[in-house]
């Protein structure tokens, strides 16, 4: 018995010192620090490093040139060594109001900030991140409103062979009733998946903060993976902790047009396990970039399916070589679907977004053919920032 006393008293010394380890072995400087007036200084022990550097959004972008135009990539300033090997750098002007990221490059090698544990992954891109409150921006904070629940969740798909995941938010109240909601299906861009929205889009607090404003109505939003080869986000798969990536050769190995001819597959499952208003003036689908695609192509498919359809920096067009029945016959299926009337076509895009002639060919297409819709031009490129944006935008305007 003491032998026993003894051998459980060890370990769980030794487990407390693990735990005081983590408790206290803390960042040994303060990064990022806030101040009053939203200018942010930014801080990083290297004592033997050469050079070290900050990148961000926030810092004036540098253009670069990718082989589908110029992309406003964040910008790189250099830090100033300090007492200790400290490295800082402090904003030139107050931020504002806005959720935002960035990353150290220390003789060249990126890293994380050690004093900043919240980070976000886009795609195979992992940066830090903070919030200045304020305006629009406290719509992606965590406020004292009543808060939903967000899901993960695993369906069939029949038409792609495998199960597969998606993520849904339920409004506040939802667990507690027996009332039936409308659904607005929200859908990523390409290199994203199921957990795109809920991270970088701060989708379920934008939804907590409008709901309880009474500026949106209280509704599900399903967050699928329109990646068709894929059944769940890297890492969350039996494929274990795979390289997230925008593989042209995985891409080619889904069927053309599978993730839209699979849709109805969504629908029904949302419907089978969720109290929903289950008809199409209680359905709204809206994505970004290849998800504003895929909303565009599903919406003129199924033109009896959704009332509400938001395109974010995307649009689809004609593809006369394409066999695929969700893509022949485009402007037929365009008209179709107007001439049912849609309560909602939104089309958003930046002005120095790389899609934004195309969106624009889009929207003349649709004036020619006399289709109305309403738009919003913000100002900057294909981010994060404007997507967080129409969807603050969006989501009042639906199921009224």
């Amino acid at each position: 018995m003491k032998k026993f006393t003894l051998l459980f008293t060890l370990l769980l010394m030794c487990a407390m010192s693990f735990a005081q380890q983590a408790l206290w072995g803390g960042a040994p400087v303060v990064s990022p620090e806030i101040h009053d007036d939203n200018t942010v200084t930014f801080r990083l022990k290297a004592p033997k490093a050469v050079k070290v550097q900050l990148t961000g959004d926030f810092l004036p972008p540098h253009t670069i040139q990718t082989p589908r135009g110029e992309y406003d990539a964040p910008g790189i300033v250099d830090m100033k060594e300090g007492k200790d090997g400290v490295w800082e750098y402090t904003t030139a002007e107050p931020l504002k109001p806005e959720l935002y990221g960035y990353a150290f490059f220390v003789d060249g090698l990126k890293i994380m900030d050690p004093g900043n544990v919240y980070m976000i992954r886009d795609v195979a891109t992992v940066t830090n991140v903070f919030i200045i409150g304020g305006d629009r921006a406290d719509l992606y904070k965590v406020n004292k409103v009543p808060h939903g629940t967000v899901r993960r969740m695993w369906y069939n798909s029949p038409t792609l062979g495998m199960d597969r995941r998606l993520t849904v938010y339920t409004p506040a109240g939802y667990e507690n009733g027996k009332k039936r909601y409308p659904v607005f299906y929200l859908l990523h861009g390409a290199g994203g998946d199921e957990e795109a929205w809920i991270a970088l889009g701060r989708t379920s607090q934008i939804l907590d903060n409008l709901i309880a404003q009474g500026k949106a109505e209280p509704m599900i939003v399903v967050m699928t993976n329109g990646n068709a080869w894929q059944d769940a986000a890297p890492g969350e798969s039996p494929k274990g902790f795979t390289i997230p990536s925008m593989s042209p050769k995985e891409r080619a190995s889904a069927p053309e047009g599978g993730f839209e001819l699979s849709f109805p597959e969504i629908v029904k499952f949302v419907e089978k396990n969720f109290r929903t208003l289950p008809d199409k003036k209680h359905r709204a689908i809206a994505g970004l970039s290849m998800g504003g695609f895929h909303s565009c192509s599903i919406s003129k498919y199924y033109p009896d399916m959704f009332d509400y359809v938001g395109l974010f920096s995307g649009t689809a067009s004609r593809n006369d070589k394409s066999t695929c029945p969700v893509y022949t016959d485009f402007e037929g299926k365009l008209k179709t679907q107007f001439a049912k009337k849609p309560a909602l076509y939104f089309i958003a895009c930046g002005n120095r977004d790389f899609v934004f002639k195309s969106v624009t060919d889009f929207r003349k297409l649709l004036d020619d053919n006399g289709c109305k819709y309403e738009y919003l031009e913000t100002g900057e490129g294909h981010i994060w920032r404007n997507w967080r944006i129409y969807l603050t935008e969006f989501a009042p305007k639906l199921f009224k």
